[in-house]
Protein backbone atom coordinates (compact mmCIF):
# COMPACT_ATOMS: atom_id res chain seq x y z
CA UNK A 1 0.00 0.00 0.00
CA UNK A 2 2.85 2.40 0.76
CA UNK A 3 4.30 1.76 -2.68
CA UNK A 4 0.88 2.22 -4.31
CA UNK A 5 0.29 5.58 -2.65
CA UNK A 6 3.86 6.62 -3.53
CA UNK A 7 3.06 5.89 -7.19
CA UNK A 8 -0.16 7.89 -6.91
CA UNK A 9 1.65 10.83 -5.32
CA UNK A 10 4.29 10.70 -8.01
CA UNK A 11 1.55 11.19 -10.59
CA UNK A 12 0.05 14.07 -8.58
CA UNK A 13 3.38 15.90 -8.31
CA UNK A 14 4.12 15.33 -12.01
CA UNK A 15 0.83 16.87 -13.12
CA UNK A 16 1.01 19.77 -10.65
CA UNK A 17 4.48 20.58 -11.96
CA UNK A 18 3.03 20.59 -15.48
CA UNK A 19 0.51 23.25 -14.45
CA UNK A 20 -2.65 21.28 -13.75
CA UNK A 21 -4.70 22.60 -10.82
CA UNK A 22 -5.91 20.37 -7.98
CA UNK A 23 -9.70 20.66 -7.59
CA UNK A 24 -10.23 18.17 -4.80
CA UNK A 25 -10.05 14.63 -3.54
CA UNK A 26 -12.20 11.52 -3.65
CA UNK A 27 -12.66 8.71 -1.19
CA UNK A 28 -13.46 5.38 -2.82
CA UNK A 29 -14.63 1.94 -1.78
CA UNK A 30 -16.55 3.33 1.19
CA UNK A 31 -19.70 1.29 0.65
CA UNK A 32 -20.08 -2.42 1.22
CA UNK A 33 -21.51 -2.69 -2.30
CA UNK A 34 -18.34 -1.27 -3.87
CA UNK A 35 -16.03 -3.30 -1.61
CA UNK A 36 -17.84 -6.48 -2.61
CA UNK A 37 -17.84 -5.47 -6.27
CA UNK A 38 -14.05 -5.07 -6.33
CA UNK A 39 -13.21 -7.68 -3.69
CA UNK A 40 -11.56 -5.31 -1.21
CA UNK A 41 -12.14 -4.53 2.45
CA UNK A 42 -10.82 -0.99 2.90
CA UNK A 43 -11.48 2.51 1.49
CA UNK A 44 -8.93 4.36 -0.58
CA UNK A 45 -8.47 7.89 -1.87
CA UNK A 46 -7.36 9.77 -4.95
CA UNK A 47 -7.29 13.24 -6.48
CA UNK A 48 -8.75 15.13 -9.41
CA UNK A 49 -7.84 18.28 -11.30
CA UNK A 50 -10.02 21.15 -12.48
CA UNK A 51 -9.88 19.84 -16.05
CA UNK A 52 -11.50 16.59 -14.86
CA UNK A 53 -14.57 18.33 -13.41
CA UNK A 54 -17.74 18.73 -15.49
CA UNK A 55 -21.06 20.39 -14.72
CA UNK A 56 -24.59 18.99 -14.95
CA UNK A 57 -25.92 18.00 -18.37
CA UNK A 58 -22.38 17.86 -19.73
CA UNK A 59 -21.73 15.67 -22.76
CA UNK A 60 -18.51 13.70 -22.42
CA UNK A 61 -16.96 11.48 -25.12
CA UNK A 62 -17.12 7.88 -23.91
CA UNK A 63 -13.91 7.10 -25.80
CA UNK A 64 -11.98 9.47 -23.54
CA UNK A 65 -12.09 6.61 -21.02
CA UNK A 66 -11.04 2.96 -21.18
CA UNK A 67 -13.87 1.16 -19.37
CA UNK A 68 -16.02 3.80 -17.66
CA UNK A 69 -18.50 3.23 -14.86
CA UNK A 70 -20.58 5.75 -12.92
CA UNK A 71 -21.30 6.18 -9.22
CA UNK A 72 -23.82 8.56 -7.57
CA UNK A 73 -22.29 10.58 -4.75
CA UNK A 74 -22.43 13.69 -2.63
CA UNK A 75 -20.02 16.50 -3.47
CA UNK A 76 -18.82 18.43 -0.42
CA UNK A 77 -17.38 21.91 -0.92
CA UNK A 78 -15.31 22.78 2.12
CA UNK A 79 -15.76 26.15 3.80
CA UNK A 80 -12.92 25.49 6.23
CA UNK A 81 -9.53 23.83 5.92
CA UNK A 82 -9.21 20.44 7.64
CA UNK A 83 -5.76 19.55 8.92
CA UNK A 84 -5.25 16.12 10.45
CA UNK A 85 -4.41 13.98 12.20
CA UNK A 86 -6.96 14.27 14.98
CA UNK A 87 -9.87 15.63 12.94
CA UNK A 88 -13.13 14.54 14.57
CA UNK A 89 -16.41 13.72 12.90
CA UNK A 90 -17.86 16.94 14.34
CA UNK A 91 -15.00 19.05 12.95
CA UNK A 92 -15.42 17.44 9.53
CA UNK A 93 -19.16 18.15 9.54
CA UNK A 94 -18.57 21.78 10.52
CA UNK A 95 -16.13 22.21 7.63
CA UNK A 96 -18.72 21.29 4.99
CA UNK A 97 -20.14 24.31 3.20
CA UNK A 98 -22.43 23.25 0.37
CA UNK A 99 -23.46 19.70 -0.53
CA UNK A 100 -23.97 19.12 -4.26
CA UNK A 101 -25.22 16.14 -6.27
CA UNK A 102 -22.27 14.45 -7.95
CA UNK A 103 -21.40 11.56 -10.22
CA UNK A 104 -17.94 10.07 -10.31
CA UNK A 105 -16.87 8.43 -13.53
CA UNK A 106 -14.46 5.73 -12.52
CA UNK A 107 -12.09 4.09 -14.98
CA UNK A 108 -9.31 1.53 -14.88
CA UNK A 109 -6.11 0.99 -16.78
CA UNK A 110 -6.20 -2.65 -15.70
CA UNK A 111 -8.00 -5.00 -18.06
CA UNK A 112 -11.50 -6.17 -17.09
CA UNK A 113 -11.32 -4.31 -13.76
CA UNK A 114 -9.41 -7.31 -12.40
CA UNK A 115 -7.90 -5.26 -9.58
CA UNK A 116 -6.83 -5.48 -5.99
CA UNK A 117 -6.68 -2.55 -3.58
CA UNK A 118 -3.04 -1.76 -4.39
CA UNK A 119 -3.90 -1.65 -8.09
CA UNK A 120 -6.69 0.88 -7.77
CA UNK A 121 -4.64 3.03 -5.37
CA UNK A 122 -1.71 3.19 -7.79
CA UNK A 123 -4.25 4.04 -10.54
CA UNK A 124 -5.40 7.13 -8.59
CA UNK A 125 -8.29 5.27 -6.95
CA UNK A 126 -9.66 4.59 -10.46
CA UNK A 127 -10.70 8.24 -10.87
CA UNK A 128 -11.69 9.14 -14.42
CA UNK A 129 -13.72 12.35 -14.09
CA UNK A 130 -16.18 14.15 -11.84
CA UNK A 131 -19.59 15.59 -12.66
CA UNK A 132 -21.04 18.01 -10.12
CA UNK A 133 -24.30 19.96 -9.98
CA UNK A 134 -24.55 23.73 -9.91
CA UNK A 135 -27.38 23.85 -7.36
CA UNK A 136 -26.68 22.70 -3.81
CA UNK A 137 -28.91 20.08 -2.22
CA UNK A 138 -31.27 21.65 0.33
CA UNK A 139 -30.40 19.27 3.15
CA UNK A 140 -28.80 19.54 6.58
CA UNK A 141 -25.38 17.99 6.93
CA UNK A 142 -26.71 16.01 9.89
CA UNK A 143 -29.41 14.44 7.69
CA UNK A 144 -27.11 13.17 4.94
CA UNK A 145 -27.25 9.56 6.15
CA UNK A 146 -30.99 9.48 5.50
CA UNK A 147 -30.82 10.83 1.95
CA UNK A 148 -31.69 8.32 -0.77
CA UNK A 149 -30.27 8.36 -4.28
CA UNK A 150 -31.01 6.23 -7.34
CA UNK A 151 -28.66 5.65 -10.23
CA UNK A 152 -30.59 5.82 -13.49
CA UNK A 153 -29.03 4.66 -16.78
CA UNK A 154 -30.92 5.46 -19.99
CA UNK A 155 -34.12 5.97 -18.04
CA UNK A 156 -33.89 2.73 -16.07
CA UNK A 157 -33.20 2.69 -12.34
CA UNK A 158 -30.28 0.28 -11.93
CA UNK A 159 -29.35 0.84 -8.27
CA UNK A 160 -30.55 2.69 -5.18
CA UNK A 161 -28.82 3.48 -1.90
CA UNK A 162 -28.86 5.74 1.14
CA UNK A 163 -26.22 8.06 2.52
CA UNK A 164 -25.73 5.62 5.37
CA UNK A 165 -24.25 3.16 2.85
CA UNK A 166 -21.16 5.40 2.77
CA UNK A 167 -19.18 4.08 5.76
CA UNK A 168 -22.35 4.25 7.84
CA UNK A 169 -22.16 8.05 7.76
CA UNK A 170 -20.99 10.06 4.71
CA UNK A 171 -19.16 12.51 6.96
CA UNK A 172 -16.94 9.70 8.27
CA UNK A 173 -14.93 9.38 5.02
CA UNK A 174 -14.20 13.12 5.12
CA UNK A 175 -12.73 12.87 8.62
CA UNK A 176 -10.85 9.69 7.62
CA UNK A 177 -9.35 11.39 4.57
CA UNK A 178 -8.32 14.49 6.52
CA UNK A 179 -6.54 12.33 9.06
CA UNK A 180 -4.81 10.04 6.55
CA UNK A 181 -3.55 13.00 4.52
CA UNK A 182 -2.68 14.87 7.70
CA UNK A 183 -0.22 12.14 8.60
CA UNK A 184 1.52 13.01 5.30
CA UNK A 185 1.53 16.73 6.08
CA UNK A 186 -1.26 17.48 3.59
CA UNK A 187 -4.42 19.44 4.46
CA UNK A 188 -7.84 19.50 2.81
CA UNK A 189 -8.13 23.13 1.80
CA UNK A 190 -11.18 25.37 2.01
CA UNK A 191 -12.83 25.57 -1.40
CA UNK A 192 -11.86 22.07 -2.44
CA UNK A 193 -14.46 19.58 -3.63
CA UNK A 194 -14.48 16.27 -1.76
CA UNK A 195 -16.40 13.18 -2.86
CA UNK A 196 -16.96 10.83 0.11
CA UNK A 197 -17.97 7.70 -1.80
CA UNK A 198 -20.78 6.03 -3.71
CA UNK A 199 -24.32 5.27 -2.61
CA UNK A 200 -24.35 2.18 -4.82
CA UNK A 201 -22.18 -0.19 -6.80
CA UNK A 202 -20.75 1.27 -10.00
CA UNK A 203 -22.51 0.71 -13.32
CA UNK A 204 -20.93 0.73 -16.79
CA UNK A 205 -21.75 3.35 -19.41
CA UNK A 206 -21.12 3.44 -23.15
CA UNK A 207 -21.40 5.96 -25.97
CA UNK A 208 -24.87 7.47 -26.45
CA UNK A 209 -25.94 6.64 -22.91
CA UNK A 210 -27.15 8.91 -20.13
CA UNK A 211 -26.56 8.58 -16.40
CA UNK A 212 -28.56 10.35 -13.69
CA UNK A 213 -28.09 10.58 -9.94
CA UNK A 214 -31.67 11.05 -8.75
CA UNK A 215 -31.99 12.47 -5.23
CA UNK A 216 -35.80 12.54 -5.38
CA UNK A 217 -37.33 15.79 -4.16
CA UNK A 218 -33.85 17.18 -3.50
CA UNK A 219 -33.01 17.18 -7.21
CA UNK A 220 -31.03 15.23 -9.77
CA UNK A 221 -27.84 15.38 -11.82
CA UNK A 222 -27.45 14.07 -15.37
CA UNK A 223 -24.43 13.44 -17.59
CA UNK A 224 -24.47 12.37 -21.24
CA UNK A 225 -21.91 10.22 -23.04
CA UNK A 226 -21.29 10.72 -26.74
Amino acid sequence: MDDAYAIQDGQLQHHLAAGRVLAGRKVGLTSLAMQKQLGVDSPDFGFFFTDMVHNEDATIPANSFISPKVEPEFGFVLKETLTGPGVTREQAAAAIGEVYPAIEIIDSRIEDWDIKLVDTVADNASCGAIVVGTTALDVSVEDLSEVSCSLVIDGETVATGKGSAVMGDPIAPLAWLANVLGEQGVALEAGQLILPGSFTSAMPVVADSTATADFGELGKLTVNFS
